[in-house]
């Protein structure tokens, strides 16, 4: 069964809002302290391409991305084209930003309108990673979008030294000398406190590091409706119980969170204090051998159905993937990670279909095969899925004994209404059971704020 809705705050209207007892228990409920000292400190650096398409478009054109008025449009002859990236100039002294109307813009003689270039955006995106490259090994980048990445800077000791702003300075400065590009980067000792020191401080400064010992200081004082992961439906929902800050949601106590939100409760509680296991894991290949996605869960799962919900979340997101990707494949390829008090490691295993696919039903029911012939109980904490033995679907000759004609219409139908209106507005019904992680799964890979 398919759901379409829009996005409203319906789903967070079902969520009460707690009663004047709860509030009570958010402002005397002391939080918890945690031992910094015994987390890893991974030297994360996140990098963001500030205006990424505006800025390119500007170099293209001689001008300075940081002063000229410019905005990237899909279609200039059509007055509703969305503004697919707007200078910073652009937003400053207009208000214009990404996700304006065309015909939004003032018809001022300073501000520059262009069409969107995808192929040489995303050429720009592969040359900068191949700088990256000259600095860490290729295992130690995760591509974010086509705009941002972070890089791994533990193991850079024995060319660069211990300083690590010392080495995002010179990776900044090797961006900007041979592109003319901005970008903004923060350094942090997990992938989310990174992010957020690039978005809160990088932004204005340029480069920043933030630690363990600048959570209480830096990150609690962050607005909920500034900070990464959390969406502005939800930051209302928090601002309505008295919930403005990080700090504050600090302060409520885990079982609250987890109460009200599940898994991603559980995610929010923690980063409020600045914790982040998520493992960096570079995912940069070649399309064409495989397209995966895999996720560190913030709980041990041992619910069988709570754990097909999260490969049936994974299986949607490769099968789109691959549908964007105009690829089909035959192989799918199902890793179960188990939790550190078991003593089993997990399996890594793959099975080939009899035809190519890129459905969601397709590629959930080899991975589903796979999981229930090899699982026997075990706490599960991470699972990844790949679509391998790739080609183009144009290429493949059509399978003349099962119809999919149905199925492929239906698939692309809903892509495109996701592409529109956001991945809430269409989605399975599967995904609404307990341990679903679409939302967490859909915010760790594409897009951000601006």
């Amino acid at each position: 069964m398919v759901f379409f809705r829009l996005p409203t705050e319906q789903m967070y209207d079902k969520i009460e809002a707690p009663n004047n007892r709860s509030q009570s228990i958010r402002k005397e409920y002391p939080g918890m302290e945690i031992d910094y000292e015994q987390l890893p400190d991974n030297k994360i650096l996140c990098v963001d391409m500030r205006s990424f398409f505006a800025s390119v478009e500007a170099v293209e054109r001689g001008w300075d991305p940081l002063e000229v008025c410019l905005a990237v449009v899909g279609d200039k002859s059509r007055p509703g084209s969305v503004v697919l990236a707007a200078s910073p100039a652009l937003k400053e002294k207009y208000n214009i930003k990404t996700g304006s109307r065309l015909y939004e813009i003032p018809e001022k003689k300073e501000i520059k309108i262009v069409e969107a270039r995808m192929g040489l955006y995303l050429q720009r995106s592969l040359q900068i990673t191949l700088l990256f490259r000259e600095f860490v090994p290729l295992d130690a980048i995760h591509v974010y979008s086509i705009d941002e990445s972070w890089i791994k800077l533990a193991g850079t000791e024995r060319l660069y030294g211990e300083d690590k702003l010392k080495v995002a300075g010179m990776i900044k400065e090797r961006i900007e000398k041979e592109f003319s590009l901005p970008c903004s980067m923060g350094i942090g000792p997990n992938m989310f406190l990174a992010k957020v020191a690039m978005d809160i401080e990088g932004k204005k400064k340029g480069l920043v590091e933030w630690t363990y010992a600048d959570v209480k200081e830096k990150l609690w004082p962050v607005p909920v409706e500034k900070c990464w992961g959390i969406g502005r439906r939800m930051s209302r929902w928090f601002k309505k119980i008295g919930v403005n800050t990080v700090g504050d949601i600090a302060r409520l106590p885990l079982e609250f969170l987890e109460d009200r939100f599940g898994i991603m409760g559980n995610q929010l509680y923690y980063h409020a204090w600045g914790v982040d296991l998520s493992k960096l894991e570079g995912h940069y290949n070649d399309p064409r051998k495989a397209i995966g996605r895999g996720i560190t869960l913030f709980k041990d799962y041992n619910d069988v159905e709570e754990i097909k919900t999260v490969i049936f979340d994974l299986a949607e997101e490769v099968g789109k993937r691959a549908r964007d990707s105009n690829l089909v494949g035959k192989t799918v390829i199902l890793g179960i990670g188990y939790s550190k008090r078991e003593k089993q490691a997990g399996f890594h295993l793959q099975r080939t279909g009899e035809a190519y696919t890129n459905l969601t039903g397709d590629i959930y029911r080899l991975a589903l095969e796979l999981f229930m012939e090899n699982y026997r109980g075990q706490a599960v904490r991470k699972v990844s899925l790949a679509l391998g033995n790739l080609t183009t679907a144009t290429d493949l000759q059509l399978n003349l004994f099962i119809d999919q004609s149905k199925e492929i219409k239906l698939a692309r139908i809903k892509d495109r209404l996701e592409n529109k209106y956001g991945y809430k507005a269409l989605f399975f019904g599967k995904s609404l059971r307990p341990g679903s992680v679409r939302e967490r799964i859909k915010t760790t890979i594409g897009g951000h704020g601006s």
